[in-house]
């Protein structure tokens, strides 16, 4: 029976992932067996489950050396960069209610890094079985400083710099020190308690026992602590951004007719049943609008936009209609995530992580046009690209006389000449490198073709 060792598990000594026979295991070691056996026999992991906080999993062996535990497998785990405000917000929340649960029931987490939530069924939910340990009577708790580089710093940065900041993860493994966020931050936020004692008072007190790596909020109290995480979670629950965005009401703004939108979404169930699809991911996917067709027939939906806006109203939308099946994500189609950390194996990147998913149908509507005209992606490329995201494609050409092709060719004044190559002919010519045309249907009222395609086989 083969394992593999999961290359992102190996910074905590208490255990490790791997994955066996596609099923997601984790050795617990000795030196956590206590704690181990405390939150098992106390309930606190039943808790845990039924609130939905945190992955469940079930015991498969105990010996003297190890015990082996099997999760719950999630379809995909996503990363913090790739995550709206919003989505980020609630990660925060839930790390926060995990922590208030644990003091109330003698426990604590030891870790509270951004990368120990990933979404599921349309809510985060907490991924570390062994980030939890007996609560010590007047211990600090241990993983505070990494909650504030890891949720408060980038959330606080996004409200007042921009949603880029979201990202800070993706450039600062840590997150950004104490320090630099508080000489980041506007003078106006010192007036804010939370930020003045949370940020600023912290980076002077880190700054001043580094040396001794003393914890921030060393020797408080459980109900110093609870009141601590009662005052970050009204701070976090109330935090917003206001940043326009440039595709975020995209489809008010659409310049094909109710015809032409109709038949695009009937093109789109076709396909998916045709193909006996039941997992899609959606390439610029906007807030999910064409997704949402095929919420009856799809299991899972990952639906890729590049605008943190139009994600955020996806997500909304999921949690209101209580959409169990799509998780909205950003993603830049010209610079998705990479692979990263220790011998760039500790965080996937997103295609290998889409291709590990073995996703059966891909989207990509309304979008070809961005990927060559505005980014400067050959069709050689993009059909490379679109080969590593599933087996089916469907994708929407807008030709040369479409009213958003002209705007973009237009947009490139002098070098206008050098796209001459946007056609129909060439695009058919160098997706068919990889991929089979299946079926070719010109969208009614419009200057839009929809391409099915399928995988060449290798």
């Amino acid at each position: 029976m083969e394992s593999k060792r999961n290359t992102s598990s190996f910074r905590d000594p208490s255990g490790y992932v791997f994955i066996e026979e596609n099923s997601i295991k984790r050795v617990v070691k000795p030196i956590y067996f206590n704690h181990y056996n405390a939150l098992k026999t106390s309930g606190f992991y039943e808790k845990l489950f039924d609130k939905k906080y945190l992955i469940p999993h079930q015991e498969i062996s105990i010996s003297s050396s190890e015990i082996i535990l099997e999760a719950s497998k999630i379809p995909f785990i996503s990363y913090p960069y790739e995550w709206s405000f919003l989505q980020y917000k609630h990660a925060a929340l839930l790390i926060l209610k995990i922590q208030k649960l644990c003091l109330i029931n003698d426990f604590t987490l030891k870790d509270a890094t951004a990368f120990n939530i990933s979404f599921f069924e349309g809510k985060p939910i907490f991924i570390d079985t062994l980030s939890f340990e007996i609560y010590q009577e007047n211990s600090p708790w241990n993983a505070y400083k990494q909650f504030i580089l890891h949720f408060l710093g980038p959330l606080v940065l996004a409200k007042y710099f921009g949603f880029e900041h979201l990202k800070t993860l993706a450039q600062n493994l840590e997150g950004i020190s104490f320090q630099k966020l508080s000489k980041l931050l506007p003078l106006k936020t010192y007036l804010n308690p939370t930020l003045l004692t949370n940020i600023h008072l912290a980076a002077k007190y880190d700054a001043k026992f580094e040396s001794d790596k003393k914890t921030v909020n060393n020797n408080l109290s459980k109900a110093s602590q609870v009141k601590l995480i009662d005052g970050l979670y009204d701070y976090i629950l109330n935090l917003s951004v206001n940043e326009n965005t440039e595709w975020d009401n995209y489809y008010n703004q659409t310049n094909y007719n109710e015809l032409a939108y109709q038949t695009k979404k009937e093109f789109t169930k076709d396909w998916f049943l045709k193909i006996d699809g039941k997992s899609l991911i959606d390439i610029g996917g906007n807030d999910g609008t064409f997704s949402r067709e095929l919420m009856k027939i799809a299991e899972f939906m990952i639906v890729a936009d590049v605008d943190p806006n139009a994600v955020e109203q996806n997500y909304k939308q999921i949690l209101k209609n209580k959409e169990k099946s799509i998780l909205p994500l950003v993603i830049d189609v010209l610079n998705p995530s990479a692979n990263y950390g220790f011998n760039n194996q500790e965080r996937f990147s997103f295609i290998e992580r889409v291709q590990e998913a073995n996703i059966d149908g891909c989207l990509a509507l309304a979008v070809i046009h961005h990927i060559t005209l505005s980014g400067n992606i050959p069709f050689s490329l993009s059909a490379q690209f679109f080969s590593k995201m599933a087996p089916n494609l469907l994708i929407e050409f807008p030709t040369r006389h479409d009213s958003w092709v002209q705007f973009l060719l237009d947009s490139k004044r002098d070098f206008k000449g050098h796209f001459d190559f946007y056609n129909e002919e060439n695009f058919e010519k160098e997706y068919s490198v990889y991929f089979e045309i299946v079926n070719k249907k010109k969208i009614a009222s419009s200057e839009r073709i929809l391409y099915s395609l399928k995988r060449r086989q290798s």
